[in-house]
């Protein structure tokens, strides 16, 4: 029997684990920690080897593969060790893509990419074809490969971290939404980074399509490296192919052909970020034969996704938005953008080794009045603030999350916003910006009327 080595057991290696049980492998569990909470229930009907805590290189004896957690940099030791010893080292959405059937449609970019999954997820759901919602947006490729069939789509969020191991990953559309300074802790150069997501290019053919945010330079100069139809999309100029705005409407053009999509102000996801996001999802199911009614449907009906600029509640005027899907600063500048009252805003987390000044430059003439900052990047924040000449300033000494907010509940007066965007990963206090959302909302909507 052949053994497979899983490496990161976070929700995408109980997945790998269960996947590779079902195809006959003798699994391996490995993740630094040498306790994960969950793990062994999780994985009650899977008989593993446990090898938590253990150095992966001592473990490669018997492998015939080793499958990575997102978490899990290709930059590691073992993983050259391995690759020496002949033994194959792929991703979760690798493993994930090799066991799915059905067309892949896949999203990337810096940020929007969860916007852009759900709503794309929706658009296709009404071509009447089934389709699964996949990826970093929350399921992982793996977990529902076995149950894919022909015919199905297969609509993936798929993150850098996700992508530098693919080898066979091909999708059918890829779509990039944005480039912008994200994960340099763990790919330490922008080169490094954008070859990450290019990766989602690598297997297509002049047969696929390739979406493209045009008013980002970084992506529009992405065209030469796919061999795919490319369709831009673009807020601020019409394009050759794809969908543009022209006031007022969303305009598709194909094969010098021009139709009005919607009106932009149809679409229910507030605020010009996800106004390029429509125009994305919009080319995405166009592109795979959606009928454009189905798409102008979704585009007017979609409410946005949880966690990100998700109005939670209103306690005594004061309106709280959960941002915790803000994880770097261009997120959190698109999210003070969607503001419309005056605001205060919650920064902070773990470090990427993002840069904050330019954030500052955009708050001083943005509707935020007062900052509160925690978490490990408070001090850097602080700094960017000074920087930037930007004195209402608050640091959470205790470093409690929930202190953070009474602090900011007090700054804000009726009428106006708290907004959690902290521009800044979770990992310093959360397992992941979906529980730091979840505390959020749970300790604002226990406020008092």
């Amino acid at each position: 029997m052949k053994t497979a080595l899983v490496v990161g057991m976070a929700r995408s290696g109980i997945a790998c684990a269960k996947l590779l049980y079902a195809q006959g492998y003798n699994v391996i569990a490995n993740d630094k920690r040498e306790h994960i909470e969950g793990m062994k229930e999780a994985l009650a009907a899977t008989p593993y080897t446990n090898a938590l805590g253990k150095d992966p290189s001592s473990l490669l004896e018997n492998a015939e593969l080793v499958v990575l957690s997102p978490g899990v940099s290709i930059e590691q030791p073992f993983v050259y060790k391995a690759r020496r010893l002949g033994i194959e080292v792929i991703g979760e959405i690798e493993l994930g893509y090799r066991y799915s059937k059905g067309d892949f449609l896949c999203i990337t970019g810096t940020n929007g990419k969860t916007t852009c999954t759900a709503l794309t997820g929706e658009i296709c759901k009404r071509s009447g074809r089934r389709t699964w919602v996949l990826g970093n947006i929350g399921t992982p490729i793996s977990q529902c490969a076995l149950e894919t069939r022909e015919g199905d789509f297969v609509v993936a969020e798929t993150a850098a971290l996700q992508l530098e191991s693919n080898v066979r990953f091909h999708a059918k559309a890829a779509a990039v939404s944005n480039i912008t300074e994200d994960h340099l802790d763990r790919f330490l150069k922008m080169e490094t980074y954008i070859a990450a997501k290019c990766k989602i290019f690598e297997n297509q053919t002049s047969l696929d399509v390739a979406v493209l945010n045009y008013d980002d330079p970084i992506v529009r100069n992405l065209a030469c490296r796919t061999s795919a139809h490319v369709l831009f999309f673009s807020r601020k100029q019409e394009v050759p192919e794809g969908v543009f705005y022209r006031e007022p409407d969303l305009i598709y053009r194909l094969d010098g052909l021009e139709r009005v999509l919607c009106k932009a102000s149809e679409i229910r996801i507030p605020g010009l970020h996800n106004l390029e996001n429509a125009m994305l999802c919009a080319l995405m199911g166009l592109s795979q034969g959606v009928p454009q009614k189905a798409v102008r449907e979704a585009l007017m009906e979609f409410p946005g996704v949880e966690h990100r600029i998700e109005f939670v509640c209103e306690k005594k005027g004061i309106r709280y938005i959960n941002d915790s899907k803000g994880t770097n600063p261009d997120s959190t500048i698109k999210a003070i953008a969607a503001m419309q009252r005056p605001t205060v805003l919650i920064l902070g987390g773990y470090d990427k080794h993002n840069e904050f000044d330019l954030l500052f430059s955009k708050i001083i003439d943005s509707v935020v009045h007062s900052v509160v900052l925690l978490g490990q990047t408070a001090p850097k924040l602080l700094l960017a603030a000074k920087r930037a000449g930007f004195d209402s300033v608050e640091v959470c000494e205790s470093g409690d999350f929930e202190d953070a907010i009474k602090m900011a509940s007090k700054l804000a007066r009726t009428g106006e916003n708290v907004l959690l965007s902290p521009a800044c990963a979770s990992w310093d206090m959360f397992r992941n910006f979906e529980e730091r959302g979840a505390v959020f909302k749970r300790i604002v909507c226990a406020y008092e009327e």
